[in-house]
């Protein structure tokens, strides 16, 4: 039915990479799968067909699915979704367009779905400008602007929704007949942020532990397979540790403000920002249960509260100009990294040996591997860094250790 596709996939399969070079890999790829959500779309249009015109049923198959998965050996709820997606997109032309193009995948689709289920009227308004984010922008950063939208087109809803990912937590823990202990949790956005960064605090300390025993016994510089532990060993012993520490501590202790971080901004200055520091989109009603013990940070960026810039010729980024970088920032300034701000150094743009002052102007996050191999002679591209700076917002915080720096630490275990 196909034959040229069939001979151009043939010709695609026998393509050897080490006959490529170098700088043909990559551009390969990504056209590659440019051609690959094409087919997406266009299997997906194909399986939509089927389930209409009922031709599953000529084989008895009870749906267009089940005859696909049968026929194809593929996971019936993979064939369910080419269906779902098919039938959805005749609804939404411009995403059909983009997807039938190749410039977004099966993924941007299905949280289009999601979106337009319950708001179709103002899906069908907006559409084209999802799409176009989804077409111009990385897949988190659509995900975060499709959250919005949501949380804009309905915040009734959205608040609902928060309450109930709030009341399906859960935590499970057993012994297993080898007496060994299994478990499994579902945490909201707020408490999983709160559970897994210090677990990620404790983890981290270990590992620097590790890290120093494993130096001192080979008396050299380790390697991450040298060290006493794995990463999921550290991460058990973290879980322990925080047990550990909360069984010893005083029973009248001061009791500590949660630990997350959450972003919040004034529409008048940038629209919508409600969300963890991470990136993760929550509703305004989900913060409602918190307040109360939270501590509060005000950071604005050009505006009538600028934060101002402390303490030029220190070597490193600490207190409010360190917070004001991390907040701007978001995420480590490599256009390829997606490391959250807050688990980065901060490091020199302009180096501070070659006069670079330690200002907000000269800051920028930086993940461990960007900060030691980016060439330190030349700063980034205007474009990366005014892509990361973000307009006003105030930011409700609390904690969490502001006291790493450009300095290179050891290699992160992850």
């Amino acid at each position: 039915m196909f034959p040229s596709l069939v001979d151009g996939a043939a010709e695609v399969v026998a393509c050897d990479p080490d006959g490529l070079t170098d700088a043909e890999l990559g551009p390969a790829a990504v056209e590659l799968t440019r051609v690959i959500n094409q087919l997406d779309a266009a299997r997906a249009r194909l399986a939509a067909a089927m389930e209409t015109r009922k031709t599953h049923r000529a084989d008895g198959a009870k749906t267009a699915a089940a005859w696909l998965a049968y026929r194809t050996h593929m996971p019936s709820g993979e064939t369910r979704r080419w269906v779902r997606h098919g039938r959805a997109v005749r609804q939404m032309p411009e995403t059909a367009v983009a997807w039938l193009d190749g410039r977004i995948g099966d993924a941007h689709v299905g949280v289009l779905c999601r979106a337009r289920t319950g708001r179709d009227e103002q899906f069908d308004e907006a559409e084209g400008t999802l799409a176009g984010v989804a077409v111009e922008h990385r897949f988190f950063e659509f995900c975060r602007a499709v959250a919005y939208w949501c949380q804009a087109a309905d915040p009734d809803r959205a608040d609902e929704e928060a309450e109930a990912q709030r009341a399906r937590r859960r935590v499970h823990l057993s012994q297993t007949l080898e007496d060994m202990w299994a478990g499994d949790l579902l945490l909201d956005p707020i408490s999983g942020a709160i559970v897994s960064g210090e677990l990620a605090r404790l983890e981290q300390q270990l590992f620097k532990a590790d890290w120093a025993e494993a130096t001192d016994r080979l008396g050299r510089e380790p390697t991450i397979d040298e060290l006493a532990r794995t990463p999921a060993q550290r991460r058990a012993d973290a879980l322990v540790e925080m047990a550990t520490r909360s069984k010893t501590a005083p029973k009248n202790g001061r009791r500590p403000a949660p630990l997350f971080t959450v972003l919040v901004g004034y529409e008048t200055f940038a629209g919508r920002i409600c969300e963890l520091a991470n990136g993760q989109v929550i509703a305004p009603g989900a913060l409602l249960p918190w307040l109360t013990d939270a501590y509060v940070e005000r950071v604005v960026f050009d505006g009538p509260s600028r934060v101002i810039d402390v303490s030029w010729w220190q070597r490193l980024f600490t207190g409010a100009t360190r917070r004001s970088v991390q907040v701007r920032d978001r995420w480590c300034y490599h256009p390829t990294c997606e490391l959250p701000a807050e688990a980065c150094q901060v490091d020199h743009i302009q180096p501070y040996d070659a006069g670079g002052p330690t200002t907000q102007a000269n800051g920028r996050a930086a993940c461990g591997f960007h900060n030691r191999n980016r060439p330190r002679a030349q700063p980034p591209p205007d474009r990366q860094r005014k892509q990361r700076r973000k307009n006003p917002t105030p930011r409700r915080h609390n904690a969490g250790n502001n006291s790493s720096t450009d300095d290179p630490d050891p290699p992160h275990p992850d």
